[in-house]
């Protein structure tokens, strides 16, 4: 993916796919090359401020909750009871704040490995990180690999990996290695989600390869759950449960449908639908 700056608007090609997704920009906000990645922040016309990293977009004021909320949600109410939540990525704080939504949650640690992430989403998507001084959350900037190897076995409920794209920082994230760990560390009943790419574009690749290294680390269930993203490519983006011990295929019905804190996106009937897989899914997935 390659980024372009052109009579202003932001650009970011997606050249494997031969596409790409603009948008106007006002200004650039915020420019710095941490020891892991270039970041930057743009104010658009119409979507709000726009944070990328390494050329790609990262999230918008306009549409991230639809990724933060099917990121956590559906893997929350997936768990029979979840108390012991970790964050692996999620450096902008967005899917921390939409877990920390559920009152019967009691401790999330978010591992972020640079600092300078979070950092620019206090300043410039402010909404995002309005949770992080909650009692019950810890951030640590630290290797996110590195910090699932020494975890005590059976310690986490629900793991949530909200990486970037599988390269650089987050390559590492994807590997069938780090998913077995992850079983390791989760207690029974427990529940992993990972973001994995667009359907359009990656179901018979990195969403087929995902769900089969799942498998392979000893999860018993798998679940793949589209949703429209505006300014990610393709416009449609998904996120892969897998459960230990425990089908991912249905979630707590009840508890969904009677939620009384915001939501724009996930509700009962929508985490439903998203467990209905079209047909060109199904049988990319099936081969």
């Amino acid at each position: 993916m390659t980024e372009r700056l052109d009579q202003g608007w932001f650009t970011e090609v997606f050249d494997s796919h031969g596409s790409a997704f603009s948008l106007m920009i006002k200004d650039k906000l915020h420019e710095v090359q941490s020891p892991y990645q270039h970041l930057e922040v743009y104010a658009t016309e119409t979507y709000g401020n726009l944070m990328v990293l390494d050329g790609c977009v990262m999230l918008s004021t306009r549409d991230n909750f639809l990724y933060h909320e099917m990121i956590a949600h559906p893997a929350l109410f997936s768990h029979a009871a979840p108390k012991r939540v970790v964050i692996i990525g999620g450096g902008d704080c967005g899917t921390l704040r939409e877990v920390l939504k559920h009152p019967g949650v009691e401790e999330v640690v978010q591992i972020d490995i640079d600092e300078e992430v979070t950092r620019a989403s206090q300043r410039y998507f402010p909404e995002l990180t309005a949770s992080n001084d909650d009692p019950r959350a810890t951030l640590k900037f630290e290797d996110g690999v590195k910090w699932v190897e020494n975890a005590p076995a059976g310690s986490v409920d629900v793991m949530i990996i909200d990486s970037t794209d599988p390269v650089g920082p987050a390559e590492g994230l994807f590997e069938a290695d780090f998913l077995a760990r992850c079983h390791r560390v989760l207690a029974e009943g427990g529940v992993l989600v990972q973001q994995s790419e667009s359907p359009l574009y990656h179901t018979g690749s990195i969403i087929r390869e995902l769900r089969a290294d799942m498998q392979r680390a000893g999860f018993d269930s798998v679940a793949t759950l589209p949703f429209p993203q505006p300014v990610y490519p393709s416009g449609w983006w998904s996120v892969t449960l897998a459960g230990k011990s425990n089908d991912v295929t249905r979630f707590r019905e009840n508890a969904a449908a009677a939620v009384e804190f915001p939501l724009e996106y996930y509700s009962i009937e929508t985490h439903r639908g998203a467990l209905t897989l079209p047909p060109f899914m199904r049988r990319a997935l099936s081969v």
